[in-house]
């Protein structure tokens, strides 16, 4: 099947129909395009969407990623910014792979369409020029023809009449001869440019038209295969992806599994864990005693301290203590209440009320505002860092022995009395640490019941658990009993308790490291040679502490471990309002 033997004469339709297919192609190509910006497009909302789950720093989003739910869902999260690159792919591969060839395709192939039809069109000319030339020449051929026929016919005429001379009847004879070579040459000349028309149609029609048309019809199964090509292109841009996409979607499948509930539960304890034990049996009150009373002097002084000890120690049975545990051991002989009383007013208050700690007073050194459990996890965790910044101080220590000791060696490398105040200051801040170590391990071991607990008196006093030193659990403000049986809060002098200062808190007073209240980054490198300065490399980010007060210096800190002050003018500040602690620290 040929279009130069099947379609010779559908020279236009031929034209119209290449028109359309490089106008599908252009389609086509339109088509891809769009979809590669709805991919893109998709993947940036998948990744902004991501983004906008991801917990953010330093946040209480962060602390509840710990439990395997959360991390379930950050690694969703994580899969899913994956998922929006596989999707980028798609959209680079179609344009790099399709879009882009397909153009640079059809620029070349409206170029070789051009090309044909103009071939085309060229032979179209030729031929009907041809056909202009033969017409001309039968159309002159029949002329003379018919000029020759009149000349014969008037010789004819002449020559039959006898009233005509003989040279009119010769004019006449020459004239006919004349005519009828005339007639001659135009046939020979209308035979000629016959033959040679014929000879031009039959190449036209059986060698120049297929040929151009045998192009035109491979251009266009070129154009035909190409577009499939790249419709498997297309395909196969998105087969390439999904095993990539399968890894994520696996890998979302394999974060749900690894779900423990169980052990969620158990974080759960373990973060709200108070350590109290629940209150125990109330005991009875028998309110009758005094009505049993005797004229003897005996038991009216036994029932006036039965009375003066239930309107003493009446107010504070009279509610129930949250998380106060009962004591269940035998019954002691009950203190005279003079000596009782005496005992409270004198003895030292001992731990800070909820109340003074919400209007914002300062976290006690010992974590003694927190029930045990949490507070047991507090100590351990403040141990734990001092024994890091112990084994980082004894290692920067032993560096600088050694450093000592090549200088002791070789003289000629440096002065080994320089390095001497430097391993004095270590050796100091190893000890400030070890002495600090030891007393959080003591507040450690009075939690975990290593250390004697204080005496039941005292413990009934300051209304307060077993085993705890300085908690802040109890409300500072007592209940007070009215006449009509309502409770009213009031607070007094002897209800307010407060924090039991340690041999520790006179010796060491030590500042809770200051919280970030944003960033900055270094413009210029800035060699901090003197005390309290530190050296900064240009660009590097670090965390501000402390805004500058109007001397031009800046307070940073690196790495949680390493601080201090810069000029402003090295650095770019970048302060978050909404960080807590957001203000100048003195």
């Amino acid at each position: 099947m040929s279009w130069g033997t099947e379609l010779w004469d559908q020279f236009d339709n031929l034209e119209k129909h290449t028109q359309w297919g490089i106008d599908i192609l252009e389609k086509y190509i339109k088509f891809v395009k769009e979809r590669a910006e709805i991919e893109l497009s998709y993947a940036k909302q998948l990744r902004n969407l991501s983004k906008k789950y991801q917990p953010k720093k330093n946040s209480k989003e962060e602390e509840e990623y710990k439990y395997t739910a959360c991390k379930a869902f950050l690694s969703t999260l994580n899969e899913m910014n994956d998922y929006a690159g596989q999707h980028e792919v798609i959209s680079e591969n179609m344009i790099s792979q399709i879009t882009m060839d397909l153009v640079r395709y059809v620029q070349e192939l409206k170029q070789e369409r051009k090309s044909n039809f103009h071939d085309g069109r060229k032979a179209q000319q030729h031929i009907e020029t041809c056909w202009k030339q033969l017409e001309s020449s039968k159309r002159r051929f029949e002329r003379d023809c018919k000029e020759a026929d009149r000349a014969q016919q008037y010789f004819e005429k002449m020559d039959a009449d006898i009233n005509v001379t003989k040279a009119d009847v010769e004019k006449a004879r020459q004239q006919a001869q004349l005519r009828h070579q005339m007639a001659e040459d135009s046939k020979a000349d209308y035979s000629s440019i016959l033959q040679r028309f014929n000879q031009e149609q039959w190449e036209y029609y059986h060698t120049h038209i297929p040929n151009i048309f045998q192009k035109i019809q491979e251009m266009e199964e070129r154009r035909i295969v190409r577009i499939g090509e790249s419709m498997k292109t297309y395909a196969e841009v998105d087969r390439q992806v999904i095993p990539i996409i399968g890894k994520c979607l696996d890998g979302i499948v394999k974060a749900a599994e690894s779900i423990d509930q169980k052990n969620d539960s158990q974080l759960v304890v373990e973060a709200y864990k108070s350590g109290f034990e629940p209150p125990g049996d109330i005991e009875f009150e028998d309110y009758t005693q005094p009505m049993k009373r005797t004229v003897s002097e005996n038991s009216l002084s036994s029932s006036k301290d039965s009375k003066s000890e239930l309107k003493f120690g009446g107010k504070s049975r009279g509610k129930l203590w949250p998380f106060i545990k009962k004591n269940k051991s035998p019954k002691q002989q009950k203190e005279p209440l003079s000596h009782r009383f005496n005992e409270f007013m004198t003895s030292k208050p001992k731990i800070h009320c909820f109340r003074s700690l919400k209007r914002g007073g300062a976290t006690p050194e010992d974590f003694s505002n927190l029930p045990p459990e949490q507070r047991r996890k507090k100590l351990q965790q403040k141990v734990d860092d001092l024994n890091k910044e112990i084994q980082k101080e004894t290692d920067q220590r032993d560096a600088i022995t050694k450093m000592k000791d090549v200088y002791l060696k070789n003289p000629q490398m440096g002065d080994p009395a320089s390095l001497d105040h430097k391993l004095a200051e270590a050796t100091q801040n190893i000890e400030k640490l070890r002495l600090e170590t030891q007393k959080f391990e003591a507040w450690l071991a009075e939690v975990e019941g290593r250390l004697p607990a204080r005496s039941d008196q005292a413990r009934r006093q300051s209304g307060m658990y077993d085993g705890q030193t300085h908690q802040t659990v109890t409300n500072c403000a007592q209940d007070r009993e009215s006449p009509d049986g309502s409770y009213t809060e009031e607070q007094s002098q002897e209800s307010e308790l407060k924090v039991l200062a340690t041999d520790f808190d006179d010796e060491f007073d030590d500042e809770e490291p200051l919280p970030a209240i944003g960033t900055c980054k270094a413009l210029y490198t800035f060699e901090g040679q003197n005390e309290g300065t530190i050296s900064v490399v240009e660009g590097e980010v670090l965390s501000v502490i402390e805004e500058d007060k109007g001397d031009g210096w800046t307070r940073i800190r690196r790495n949680e471990d390493e601080e201090g002050y810069v000029p402003t003018s090295y650095v770019e500040v970048y302060l978050d309002k909404n960080a807590k602690g957001a203000k100048t620290y003195i």
